[in-house]
């Protein structure tokens, strides 16, 4: 027979993996851009230096493909609030550090680099988030990282 406490662990935990299931689906639907890699040239790129705990390089394509990312999504987080924007974002800005592999372990060890990125590439983009999202800085709206 399964003791009371046994019982509200499982159904707590069930509800843990719901809760998982539904932010994981919603941040599969952020993004609505079907390209996976970032086209490569032989040329080498400019970097965007971002200072850090360590020094993070960022190229300047990089850069510009978080801002047109965000800058794409901004309409949607307007109509979805600030709750909903905020998870939408988060989804944003996990598949843009994916996409650029480097940069991942970067945004892990210093959320602040999306506010340096976009502050130097594209203030106005992240103005707009700033309002819609209704926070003080990008690095306040990720979780996760």
């Amino acid at each position: 027979m399964e003791t009371p406490s046994a019982a509200g662990a499982r159904r707590h935990g069930g509800r843990a993996a719901a809760v998982l299931a539904e932010v994981a689906l919603l941040l599969t639907a952020c993004s609505d851009s079907t390209e996976t890699t970032v086209p490569g040239n032989s040329a080498p790129e400019r970097s965007l230096v971002i200072s850090s705990p360590g020094v993070l390089a960022v190229s300047d394509a990089a850069a510009d493909q978080l801002c047109d990312m965000m800058r794409g999504d901004i309409p949607g987080w307007r109509d979805q609030g600030p709750d909903l924007g905020k998870v939408a974002f988060n989804g944003t800005v996990h598949n843009w550090a994916l996409r650029n592999s480097g940069v991942n372990a970067a945004v892990v060890d210093n959320r602040g680099v999306v506010d340096q990125i976009t502050t130097a590439r594209c203030p106005d983009v992240r103005a707009d988030a700033l309002r819609v999202l209704q926070i003080e800085s990008l690095a306040e709206g990720l979780a996760g990282f």
